[in-house]
């Protein structure tokens, strides 16, 4: 059996937040939530990202008009926009990068707020116009900044159980091979 740590359990604990209380979140822990973010790998070392960081009420009531699965930001007291900075990425067909660099950099926020006793919620942008470019609107962002996405983060008011979902027919080793043959 593996050896849990504390790493392992941030990980297998994190559950998507929906619903939040009405408290700020200190800025210190929105500083640890972007280094995390910085921290992430990317494509050359290129950390094509951009973060928003959003806690104006009137700003955060804005984002459901354009990203309608994003409805309760209108409880949060915080929202990060991840971006991808088009200026700073590799070029041709590699440029789209971004997406997974800008992924990654996702998942650092949301395990750091996870740790710091925050939750949060991936809500998507990034690749439906609408939603990008409702977002770079509001934003006032530059053409070459693609909003990805858009965490919604606060205390939450309800802790969710994690799911395991660990599923060994998704793993191979070495080949590709049908689980049910």
């Amino acid at each position: 059996m593996m050896e849990k740590n504390q790493i392992f359990e941030n990980i297998m604990s994190r559950t998507s937040a929906r619903s939040y209380t009405d408290m700020p979140v200190e800025p210190e822990k929105v500083e640890m939530m972007l280094r995390a973010g910085m921290a992430a790998p990317s494509a050359c070392n290129k950390q094509p990202w951009h973060f928003v960081v959003i806690n104006d009420r009137e700003i955060l009531d804005q984002i459901p008009q354009f990203n309608p699965y994003a409805s309760m930001v209108k409880q949060a007291p915080l929202a990060i926009v991840v971006c991808g900075c088009l200026d700073k990425t590799l070029e041709g067909t590699e440029q789209e990068f971004w997406i997974q660099d800008c992924s990654a950099a996702t998942e650092n926020i949301l395990l750091m707020a996870h740790g710091l006793g925050l939750g949060g919620v991936w809500t998507a942008l990034y690749p439906l116009k609408e939603r990008y470019e409702g977002m770079q609107q509001l934003l006032h962002l530059p053409k070459t900044m693609i909003p990805l996405n858009t965490l919604i983060i606060g205390y939450p008011k309800n802790l969710a159980e994690a799911k395991d979902k660990w599923k060994e027919e998704n793993v191979s080793y070495n080949k590709w091979m049908e689980k049910n043959s």
